[in-house]
């Protein structure tokens, strides 16, 4: 498979999932907000990170919440932080927002230009046609100790989310069509969603079963296991390049074959500018089990 480096009898990484290798680049912020240099640390290959810039009114900002981390007798792994971005320009421009740290398979669409709908920033997913049984992947996580989270997003001072702040993996196969007008639709094949609820050390070799088909009389689903809506509707590149939301519109059989993955990690999991400051999430060696 193209997407794998490495395989060992039935697990098989994804392309770069190991985090040892990274590039950066070098994003000079505007002067009227101080005219830092900034380097930004980027995985590369399938992945995208919440690492971008940002140009709004014609000033020029940067977000870095994902590092180049090390994972003992492991090599690099990435770090996932949740924190507060400032920009303030007397009389033009005064934004503080939540950024959460996160890596996914996908490109982000630089610069961002605004805060609205965050997730039409994010072309989410790759083609992908496989049917793995499981996600396995080395994870470190601490926790903010705040009982509540935040939700900033530009606009105004921060409110108050009931319920403490976790870091989260989400994952979905999809079966994804278009039709005459580029629209993008998609019913979910397969579905992997966890919270990371508690502090931990490293774990490594954390195995996640993926689950296929109408998972919604299953004990485990949640809420957090649906299909994607509203805010939360991901976007992706139609056939003609433009950005398009996926609107996943049912379940599809459990012997169906995806034509999409979409993964991700975040170091928090209320979506776009609510967390808790400081939280963190550390990643490893990402790969399937079949």
């Amino acid at each position: 498979m193209d997407q794998a480096e490495a395989a060992s009898g039935t697990v098989k990484y994804l392309s770069r999932g190991n985090f040892d290798s990274w590039s950066t680049r070098t994003i000079k912020e505007s002067g009227i907000i101080g005219g830092n240099t900034v380097t930004l640390q980027d995985i590369g290959g399938i992945w995208g990170t919440s690492n971008v810039w940002a140009k709004v009114k014609g000033v020029v900002k940067t977000n870095v919440s994902v590092y180049k981390d090390t994972h003992p007798g492991h090599g690099n792994c990435a770090k996932l932080y949740t924190h507060l971005v400032e920009c303030k320009v007397l009389g033009l421009i005064n934004i503080k927002v939540l950024a959460a740290g996160s890596v996914y398979i996908g490109k982000t669409i630089e610069p961002i230009r605004d805060t609205k709908n965050p997730m039409s920033k994010l072309n989410a997913g790759m083609e992908f046609t496989g049917r793995p049984k499981a996600l396995i992947f080395d994870y470190k996580v601490k926790l903010a100790s705040s009982p509540n989270r935040i939700r900033q997003n530009g606009i105004g001072g921060p409110s108050t989310v009931t319920g403490k702040d976790m870091a989260d993996c989400v994952l979905y196969l999809q079966k994804r069509w278009e039709d005459a007008n580029g629209n993008i639709y998609a019913k979910r094949v397969g579905t992997l969603v966890h919270r990371f609820t508690s502090n931990s050390d490293w774990k490594n070799n954390a195995k996640f079963t993926i689950r296929y088909g109408d998972i919604r009389n299953q004990k485990f689903y949640n809420a957090a296991w649906a299909l994607t809506s509203g805010a939360n509707t991901k976007f992706a590149k139609n056939s003609k390049g433009v950005m398009k939301p996926i609107k996943e519109i049912g379940w599809a059989a459990a012997n169906e074959t995806p034509t999409h993955l979409v993964l991700q990690f975040d170091s928090s999991h209320g979506g776009a500018y609510v967390g808790s400051i400081g939280n963190t999430l550390w990643v490893d060696n990402v790969r399937l089990a079949y």
